[in-house]
């Protein structure tokens, strides 16, 4: 092959070169987990906008935007490069990740890791406030070092406890915009730490011979089928009373509360009808609208706090 590319003209190789370097550029950005990321930069969103009262300041809007999707994807990057192992035994979709395939160096996304996170936390303390950036960092410490490195490998409930990290977003825009956190925000990381159970176990019920194959005590696994929609049933009545809650008292509006009622009663049909009769489809479709679920209720968040 090299000495192919040696006897093509300049201008022939050059679309070679820029083909390698998309590639590894695309790698790069898969460490990063741009969907989960999303999600979560969108939690921290609507959250700065509610403790805004829906007109947050732009220049740290700006910096949220940009310190938490930085934060996020420095944890996912120390993520690949931890779950290396446990990717390679989870079935060709992990085992073809950049630092599991090997096409990127485990010491190359530890730094590019770390590079991340530190730009993070300097992009948040100086366009937002400290609180805002120690909480972002926190969030990514505790998702690395306490879910991926100790609870994944250790208990079935790790995404009971390691949920803890994906709900820290909302504290860090609250806090952005306030400087300070309140009944809001505790609020709002509560739903998500309620949420993350049901959302992930779902996925977990499809992946459970990948999660057995490569020895994680994911929930199915350990406990079976029965015992883990009951624990998804268990926990959607509880989220969906808990996003009642803030609605009801005042914390947030009738258009949330409004909000609420109607994506709770469908997250709670969705998670009932995987008890009565769990199959991969009603498992499938569970997951996929609690991630909607999930940012729409966020939406919700916002908006009422701008049209109030």
């Amino acid at each position: 092959m090299p000495e192919i590319v040696e006897a093509l003209p300049a201008a022939s190789a050059r679309p070679v070169i820029r083909a390698t370097s998309s590639a590894v550029v695309r790698d790069y950005v898969t460490l990063t987990k741009p969907r989960v990321m999303s999600l979560l930069v969108l939690t921290a969103v609507c959250a700065m906008v509610a403790a805004a009262g829906g007109a947050p300041a732009p220049l740290p809007l700006a910096a949220l935007v940009l310190g938490g999707a930085l934060a996020c994807g420095g944890a996912s990057a120390l993520n690949h490069v931890l779950d290396r192992d446990i990717d390679r035994l989870m079935g060709p979709r992990t085992a073809s990740r950049p630092v599991a395939a090997g096409r990127i160096a485990p010491a190359r996304a530890v730094v590019f890791g770390l590079a991340l996170s530190a730009l993070s936390f300097l992009v948040l303390a100086a366009f937002a406030n400290p609180l805002a950036a120690t909480l972002a960092a926190s969030g990514g410490a505790f998702y690395v070092l306490v879910y991926t490195l100790w609870l994944k490998r250790t208990t079935p409930h790790n995404i009971v406890i390691g949920g803890a990290a994906g709900a820290i977003p909302p504290l860090a825009g609250w806090a952005t915009a306030q400087g300070r956190l309140g009944l809001g925000a505790g609020f709002l990381f509560l739903i998500v730490l309620l949420w993350t159970p049901p959302h992930f176990w779902a996925l977990a019920l499809l992946l459970a011979p990948h999660y057995e194959a490569a020895g994680v005590p994911m929930l199915p696994v350990v406990r079976g089928v029965s015992a883990t929609t009951r624990q998804m049933l268990l926990y959607t009545l509880a989220l969906v009373v808990a996003t009642l809650v803030p609605g009801l008292i005042g914390t947030f509006g009738a258009t949330y509360l409004a909000a609420a009622v109607l994506l709770g009663g469908v997250l709670g049909t969705l998670a009932w009808r995987v008890w009565r009769d769990s199959t991969p489809a009603r498992a499938g479709l569970l997951f996929h609208y609690s991630l909607l679920y999930l940012a729409l209720l966020f939406v919700a968040v916002a908006a009422d706090a701008a049209i109030r």
